[in-house]
């Protein structure tokens, strides 16, 4: 029989665990970035920058430095051998949706550090953070 007075504390102590191993995914490589930390891990050395856009988004505005390789024309699966599976790679795509199943693609490939860029291009510039080739 439970005692009712553990019943509050394992309820807070999952809830407290739950909470826990949430912030840890939520921080570690893999995951989604906000636009400011994504602008950060960009100057990480050696870190490769994916847009995952069509050509012609692409080319409408795109991330400094980024290569276009586009998700669903199949050119990052053809492409793929060209990437360094050691160094950071941060993708992105229009709203986090393509990118996010790139990311996880990199990621069952073998490469270690994959993040993608929550929410987007659009959450980016809706940051005020700057865009090239416009």
């Amino acid at each position: 029989m439970i005692h009712r007075t553990l019943i509050p504390f394992r309820a807070g102590a999952l809830l407290l665990l739950l909470s826990m191993a949430a912030a840890c995914g939520a921080s570690g490589p893999g995951s989604a970035l906000a636009p400011a930390s994504f602008q950060q891990a960009m100057r990480t050395p050696g870190a490769q920058v994916i847009d995952v856009r069509t050509p012609a988004e692409f080319a409408s505005g795109h991330l400094d430095g980024a290569i276009n390789l586009d998700w669903t024309g199949g050119v990052l699966e053809q492409r793929i051998s060209e990437l360094d599976k050691e160094a950071p790679i941060l993708v992105y795509c229009a709203s986090g949706r393509r990118s996010a199943a790139a990311a996880n693609a990199l990621r069952e490939a073998g490469f270690r550090t994959v993040s993608d860029l929550g929410g987007g291009i659009r959450a980016w510039q809706a940051s005020g953070l700057p865009v090239t080739g416009r």
